[in-house]
Formats: structure tokens, C-alpha cells, sequence
């Protein structure tokens, strides 16, 4: 039995009894987040892009639990560079860990470190755990391809940002949710900033109208799936 803990922005755990895997842990500086980095004991970090909202701690976490970050090939160098342990992968590939199955999908958006240094292409992920899938984003805008990721995976779980002006906004996520077709949608992506402060009720109920299920997490709530 699998768990999903919301951090707040496009941070999440993942975990079952044995494993704890923490994807874009952006805590520190975040009005929103509830746990400290302390706080957070994930052996795996999957970061899907350099933006310093979304590597977040990453780093500290996984040096404090002697933890490996999995992530795109520019950002795993650039964290090993800071003594963490690493997994580097890359747009289509996939590698089975302890926990699961982890394969980094596309995401049309940027990847910088904070200092403007390149960090690589943005990506989403899938992330298999205890037979279940859960498809992570990223930041992105809408792309056709998303179809694709839906035909070839059945997604359990389809964690989407919606909060517009950076990423897709609540019309385009509702198409991407269509593409995919999951089984269960939870937003994320919106509120942390006044920019991308959308009203994610809405895109609640535009996805119930499209006929899918959906649940709008608080931060710091846990969900099984």
C-alpha cells in the first residue's frame, strides 16, 4: 500500500513500509511548506528540473539520510559537485530501484540553477511503486505527446500544475488530464506565488465535468492510492 504526502507547490512524497522516495522537496523559503528539510527522511529525490523552486533541498536531504538524487545528467553532476549521492537519467529512460520504476518524461519549460547556470532539459516522471503509477508533470505547458504517456503507461495517480503564467493554467491542464486519462487527478503548482495564484476548485470541477476522479489536497495531507 502506497502513500502520497503533498509538501506544498509541486513537492510530494511517495511511500510505502519500506520506502520513502521525496520528488521536488522546495521547503526553505516557502511560506507554504508545513516540514522542515530536517523533517524529510526520503532516500530517493527525484528532481525534475534546476529551478530553485523545484531542487529545492534536495541536496541537504539527501546528504543528511545518505540519500541518491535521480534526476536529469546536468543537474546529477551539478549535485554531486555539492557531495550528494546520484542517479543520473535523461528524457525516455527509465531504471528500476529498490522502490520501483522511475522514467523521466518530456516537460516544455526551463531548467537554470538559481545562479542562471544550465541545468539541463525539464522533465516529469513516472513513478512505479507497489504496482501502482503515479505521472508527476514537472512544470509544463500542454504538449500532444501527453497522449502518448497515457497509451503506454496506465497512470493510477496524475499529479498536474495548473497555475498558469510559468506552466499550463486550468484550461490546458483539463486537455492534458484528457490526454493522459488517469484514474484518479490531484493539482499542484498553484498558490505559492501571487503570480500563479489560480483557484484550483475551479480545475476541480471542469475535471469532474470531464468525468474524472479528482481530490485537491492540503498541504501536508496524505492520500493512499
Amino acid at each position: 500500500m502506497a502513500k502520497l504526502t503533498y509538501l506544498s507547490h509541486s513537492g510530494w512524497l511517495i511511500q510505502n513500509e519500506t520506502h520513502q522516495i521525496a520528488i521536488d522537496p522546495f521547503l526553505t523559503g516557502n511560506e507554504l511548506a508545513k516540514r522542515k528539510p530536517e523533517e524529510i527522511k526520503a532516500k530517493y529525490i527525484i528532481v525534475t528540473h534546476a529551478h530553485g523552486d523545484h531542487i529545492g533541498d534536495s541536496i541537504p536531504i539527501a546528504k543528511a539520510n545518505n540519500g541518491t538524487i535521480i534526476t536529469n545528467f546536468e543537474i546529477a553532476n551539478y549535485c554531486s559537485a555539492q557531495g550528494a549521492n546520484v542517479h543520473p537519467m535523461h528524457i525516455g529512460g527509465a531504471h528500476q530501484f529498490p522502490f520501483g520504476r522511475v522514467k523521466l518524461t518530456p516537460a516544455w519549460h526551463g531548467s537554470s540553477f538559481p545562479d542562471g547556470s544550465y541545468g539541463g532539459t525539464p522533465a516529469g516522471c513516472l513513478v512505479t511503486i507497489d504496482g501502482k503509477t503515479v505521472y508527476h508533470t514537472g512544470d509544463t505547458g500542454l504538449f500532444m505527446d501527453m497522449k502518448l504517456i497515457g497509451e503506454m503507461d496506465t497512470i493510477d495517480v496524475m499529479l498536474v500544475n495548473i497555475g498558469d503564467n510559468f506552466t499550463m493554467g486550468i484550461d490546458d491542464a483539463v486537455k492534458a488530464v484528457e490526454f493522459v486519462q488517469p484514474k484518479l487527478v490531484i493539482p499542484m503548482h498553484y498558490k505559492t506565488f501571487d503570480i500563479i495564484d489560480v483557484d484550483p476548485q475551479e480545475f476541480i470541477e471542469k475535471v469532474k465535468a470531464k468525468g474524472f476522479a479528482t481530490h485537491l489536497m492540503k498541504v501536508d495531507e496524505t492520500f493512499v492510492f
